[in-house]
């Protein structure tokens, strides 16, 4: 692997997923800015990453593949830590929505890998690009985790309120992002 500057960030979302979840889970003091500050360069490197490979023509397969698993590990990841913080849940205005909400958001992520892969295997890749709500979708979803990782309220913000309704906006364009992908490959599958 060339280790080029977008490579090298998407490997940095690798990184700070075990990171994240370390400090997470410890006492230590101010841990909630931590992995809110950790995970805040995480999603910026997101945003870097595929932006600089293009720009300064560093594309690669390999960062190709790693990107999109980068995204889907750390964001998979951070829902399972908030889902699994029973303080968190206790905050909550309707637990069980949020549970059905990480599901879902979860599902999707597995779904439309495994859609994409399938596509470019039949030479239809191009057929399942990302969407512009994917890209609200994702825009949403990373400010959602970053406010249920950070979970206290801040200057008087309700910040795990804001949080979880985020995650609920995140949620609703989850599915119609969703469905925009399906109906793209059933209409690419269907001319065959």
């Amino acid at each position: 692997m060339s280790l080029t500057i977008p490579n090298c960030l998407t490997l940095f979302r690798i990184i700070a997923i075990p990171l994240i979840a370390i400090i997470y889970f410890s006492d230590v003091r101010f841990g909630n800015w931590y992995c809110t500050i950790i995970f805040t360069l995480a999603g910026i490197s997101d945003a870097l990453d595929g932006y600089l490979a293009r720009k300064w023509n560093q594309t690669s397969k390999l960062g190709a593949f790693l990107d999109p698993v980068a995204d889907k590990l750390l964001v998979s990841t951070m829902l399972l830590l908030v889902v699994s913080n029973v303080e968190l849940q206790r905050g909550l205005l309707n637990e069980l929505l949020f549970i059905i909400t990480v599901i879902i958001i979860i599902s999707r992520e597995i779904t439309v890998s495994a859609l994409r892969e399938w596509m470019a295997e039949i030479g239809k890749r191009a057929n399942v690009a990302v969407s512009v709500v994917g890209k609200y979708k994702t825009g949403i979803q990373m400010g959602a985790i970053g406010c249920l990782l950070f979970q206290h309220d801040f200057i008087g913000l309700p910040i795990l309120l804001i949080g979880e309704l985020m995650l609920y906006a995140a949620g609703v364009l989850t599915i119609w992002s969703m469905s925009i992908y399906l109906r793209a490959a059933y209409k690419a599958v269907q001319h065959d």
